[in-house]
């Protein structure tokens, strides 16, 4: 089998495990406000996201929850009646899923001979995982907001 289709099956094994395996991992191991998923000092509770225009084209990228009925929707209930707390996981979850997708595609470098191919699947790790944990990383701390003051309204 060519290099190349060899990293493709390898990377499309990945994507295609990256679901089922995001569903099972238990939500008790997920806080917003705990390492390594709390806003780190220099994400400035966002705002240094948001100089970098993460809210223009957050939402013009795919979402899964979209398309998959067994995942928790990433958007705010109209009612206002928006599981907030449930929401900060969910995008912990998505980081960190979307982290191990990136680490373990690092594996199909080993598949690949020739430098065109290394530069695919280099571009396929960052454009594939980076742009969807930094939205992760833009959303959290907005939403550990309204989760505070939802808590403080009760």
């Amino acid at each position: 089998m060519p290099p190349l289709l060899k990293g493709v099956f390898y990377l499309l094994a990945l994507s295609l495990l990256a679901h089922p395996v995001g569903q099972a991992l238990p939500r008790r191991w997920f806080s917003g406000d705990r390492w390594p998923w709390a806003p780190a000092p220099f994400e400035k509770e966002g705002r240094f996201w948001r100089k970098l225009g993460v809210h223009r084209w957050k939402d013009k990228v795919p979402d899964m929850s979209r398309l998959l009925g067994d995942m928790v929707k990433k958007q705010l209930a109209p009612d206002g009646k928006t599981d907030y707390a449930l929401l900060v996981q969910e995008t912990c979850v998505a980081e960190c899923v979307h982290f191990c997708l990136g680490l373990l595609s690092l594996g199909a470098f080993a598949l690949c001979r020739s430098g065109w191919m290394v530069c695919i699947v280099a571009v396929y790790i960052l454009l594939g995982n980076l742009p969807f944990q930094i939205i992760q990383r833009y959303n959290r701390p907005r939403l550990l907001r309204l989760m505070r003051k939802a808590r403080k309204a009760k």
